[in-house]
C-alpha cells in the first residue's frame, strides 16, 4: 500500500510536470488557473469537512508540549533533505551545521523530539529542491495547486519526490507504521497553519489568489534566504497581473 501511494504520487507529479512545462515559462501568469481553481475548491472542501475538525480535535486532546515534540520530530526527519540541498546550492558550511544539528537532535534530542541543537547554536534552516532550482536560475514555471498537497509549482514539485527518498522513515518502517505517521504529520501541519488559514478566509476576497500570491512570495523569500532583490517582487507583480487579466 505504501509503495502504491508513493508511486501514484510520483506519477501525478511527473504528469503535471510534463503537461505544464510547455505552458508557462518564468512563472508568468497562471496558465493553469482553471484546473488549479478546481483543485483549490476541492482542497477547501476537504479541509472544511475533514482536516480542520480533525486538527482542532488534535489540538484539544494533545498538550502543547507534546505537539511541540511531534513538530520537532518531523522537522528533524526532514533535515536530511535540507542537508542535500545545502550541498547542491554550494552552502557547504551550512550543510555541516545542519548535519551537526541532525546528529545532536537525533541522539541527545531522542530522535528529534527535543530541539537540543538550537540551544547550542545550531539553528534550523529551510532548504529544498525547489529552492535549489531557483538558486540555479530556474523560473517558477506554471503555478500548481495539487489535490490534498496544496500550492506548488512546476519548479518546486520535484521536491515531493526527493523529500520522500531522503526521509529515514522510508527506509526504516513498513506501511503499518509509516502511514499513521504520515497522517499524523498532515494533521500536525494543518494545526500549525490554522491561524493563517482563518486569516485568509476572513480577509481575502478571493482565497485562491491570496493563496497563490502568498505561496509565490514565500518561495522568493526562501530562495534568496530572506533578502530578495527588489526586482524579484517586481517580476512577481507583473506575473500576477497577467494571471488576473
Amino acid at each position: 500500500m505504501k509503495k502504491g501511494i508513493r508511486t501514484g504520487l510520483m506519477l501525478l507529479c511527473f504528469a503535471l510536470l510534463g503537461g505544464c512545462a510547455t505552458v508557462a515559462e518564468n512563472g508568468e501568469g497562471d496558465p493553469l488557473e482553471s484546473p488549479n481553481r478546481a483543485f483549490h475548491s476541492f482542497n477547501n472542501t476537504l479541509d472544511e469537512h475533514i482536516l480542520e475538525p480533525v486538527s482542532d480535535f488534535y489540538v484539544w486532546v494533545t498538550p502543547e508540549l507534546l505537539r511541540t515534540s511531534i513538530g520537532n520530530f518531523f522537522s528533524n526527519l526532514g533535515t536530511l533533505n535540507v542537508i542535500l540541498n545545502d550541498l547542491l546550492q554550494g552552502k557547504f558550511e551550512q550543510g555541516v551545521e545542519d548535519a551537526g544539528r541532525f546528529i545532536v537532535n537525533s541522539t541527545f534530542g531522542i530522535g528529534g523530539a527535543f530541539d537540543i541543537a538550537s540551544g547550542v547554536g545550531l539553528e534550523r534552516h529551510d532548504e529544498d529542491l525547489g529552492q535549489t532550482f531557483g538558486v540555479w536560475g530556474a523560473g517558477e514555471g506554471a503555478y500548481l495547486e495539487l489535490p490534498v498537497l496544496g500550492p506548488n509549482s512546476v519548479r518546486d514539485a520535484p521536491d515531493l519526490v526527493s523529500s520522500v527518498y531522503t526521509n529515514p522513515l522510508y527506509y526504516l518502517f513498513q506501511s503499518s507504521v509509516s502511514l499513521p505517521l504520515t497522517a499524523l504529520k498532515l494533521i500536525d501541519d494543518r494545526a500549525r497553519l490554522a491561524s493563517a488559514i482563518r486569516l485568509r478566509d476572513k480577509s481575502a476576497l478571493d482565497s485562491y489568489v491570496f493563496t497563490r500570491e502568498a505561496y509565490r512570495q514565500r518561495r522568493i523569500h526562501l530562495i534568496y534566504d530572506g533578502n530578495p532583490p527588489d526586482d524579484a517582487f517586481d517580476d512577481l507583480a507583473q506575473a500576477s497581473a497577467k494571471g488576473i487579466e
